[in-house]
């Protein structure tokens, strides 16, 4: 219809209807585009807004390692206390309790993921959709970060291996099997609970023969000195990583409300 009135138009040399019908047209055409755009930008801030939501298992799962992380060295380091009171030769330390307690100073645990776990679950376009700067760079830390600050080799010291290597392999199975490393039905993924005692009994020959094998090996009470320091230092550098990660459950929280 209005290219056929401008067809005419174009004959008769109305140039004002001309004039209005181009204008017209060329509304119409922006008023679409912006239309199309807006809801195009609608669909894609509905998009970011449900990849952030969904991110919602993955910080709740790293905010229980945290919080695990700091009850689980809490353990070892109260083993250590009797670890290093078995070298000191302090009275009232048993036997059994100085070889059990110099194995469970020895144990650790790692967060067990990565900055590229977060691309994966991110990728590089969803982050650059997100507007709230605060979000994105929590996402952008959590995803960029160094992750061995808080794994394994960050706390596999020279002590956890020299202890195991002198710790007769039999008592160190009966440890592990007693008192090792459990992990309940409810608990998140990275969950590991280490128990704060450990009753075991250990034949008192046996445990006569470790305690002498690691009181005939003094050096390795240094060695648990720097085993502490080290996983002092990860809870330190856990920190930021913690930070972070409850910032971002807030603003997350905050977009769903």
């Amino acid at each position: 219809m209005i290219l056929r009135r401008l067809t005419q138009n174009l004959r008769t040399q109305n140039w004002t209807a001309i004039t209005i019908e181009l204008f017209i047209v060329i509304l119409g055409v922006f008023i679409g585009t912006q239309v199309s755009n807006w809801n195009a930008q609608r669909l894609e801030k509905r998009e970011t807004e449900r990849m952030l939501s969904q991110l919602g298992p993955n910080l709740k799962t790293l905010t229980a390692y945290y919080a695990n992380a700091r009850l689980y060295y809490a353990t070892t380091r109260r083993y250590a206390g009797t670890a290093f009171a078995g070298w000191s030769g302090e009275p009232g330390v048993r036997d059994a309790d100085f070889v059990i307690a110099a194995y469970q100073a020895s144990q650790i645990i790692g967060i067990g993921t990565n900055g590229s776990t977060w691309a994966t679950v991110l990728g590089a376009d969803q982050l650059r959709r997100v507007d709230d700067l605060a979000i994105r760079n929590d996402l952008s830390f959590l995803m960029s970060a160094d992750y061995t600050q808080l794994d394994v080799p960050s706390v596999n010291t020279p002590y956890r291996q020299n202890v195991r290597r002198l710790i007769p392999d039999d008592i160190q199975e009966a440890i592990r099997a007693r008192c090792g490393d459990t992990v309940p039905t409810d608990a998140q993924q990275l969950n590991f609970i280490l128990p704060a005692t450990c009753d075991l009994k250990i034949a008192p020959n046996a445990a006569a023969k470790a305690a002498a094998i690691l009181r005939a090996n003094p050096d390795l009470a240094q060695d648990l000195q720097w085993h502490m320091a080290a996983q002092a230092a990860l809870l330190e550098n856990m920190r930021t990583f913690e930070l972070a990660t409850e910032d971002l459950q807030r603003r997350i929280a905050g977009i769903k409300q």
